[in-house]
């Protein structure tokens, strides 16, 4: 009886080790955060509004398309010549991992949506191996999508006559969870940081 309890007591303290681990290995919950709800004593973040875009198939893609999905989101152009082929080559990265996994998305925001046209992002896309309805390459409304950028993502995108390009926009890739919250950024030219990123995303899947 003594063993069996001893037993018990190493097993239940053990699973108290586990609980705790996991709870600290939970990814931080990015953004501003507010009081509301019903009660008024609830904890609001930030999170991801309506949006409507079309992909590099025609496609209409809106917030319901990445409803209970982790997805991971980036602003480029497709004539960028600095970063943005960076930027691409290590989204493809996130993609074949995670290629065969329903639950994770990529969506990669135009900033120059006068030159990129559906017909550009369907070259861009197919020139880094993007497969359908995994990696989706995003055109509209130019003040939307600068919007979202800012308002939503917590990035830059903006047209900026000054720049070489004509264009400035962030390096980042934000990473989304299911409930619509940035739960990590990175540096989208970093291999290390995209490393992080995958892993991130292995972790979030198990919240």
């Amino acid at each position: 009886m003594k063993n069996f309890v001893t037993l018990f007591v190493l097993t239940l303290l053990a699973s108290c080790a586990n609980s705790t681990k996991q709870k600290q290995a939970l990814l931080p919950i990015l953004g501003e955060k507010k009081l509301g709800g019903t009660s008024g004593k609830d904890t609001l973040y930030h999170t991801i509004q309506t949006f409507t875009f079309v992909n590099q198939y025609h496609d209409t893609i809106t917030e319901n398309t990445i409803a209970n999905k982790i997805y991971v989101a980036d602003f480029f152009f497709a004539t960028c010549q600095s970063i943005c082929p960076k930027m691409s080559s290590q989204m493809s990265i996130v993609q074949s991992v995670f290629k065969d996994d329903r639950d994770v998305l990529l969506l990669s925001h135009t900033v120059n949506p006068m030159h990129d046209t559906v017909e550009v992002l369907n070259a861009y896309a197919q020139s880094y191996g993007a497969i359908k309805n995994k990696w989706h390459f995003l055109t509209g409304a130019k003040k939307q999508i600068y919007d979202i950028a800012y308002k939503d993502y917590l990035v830059n995108a903006l047209e900026d006559d000054g720049s070489e390009e004509g264009f400035l926009h962030s390096e980042l890739f934000i990473l989304i969870d299911k409930q619509k919250r940035i739960r990590g950024i990175y540096d989208g030219t970093d291999s290390v940081a995209v490393s992080k990123l995958i892993a991130d995303i292995k972790l979030l899947k198990q919240e």
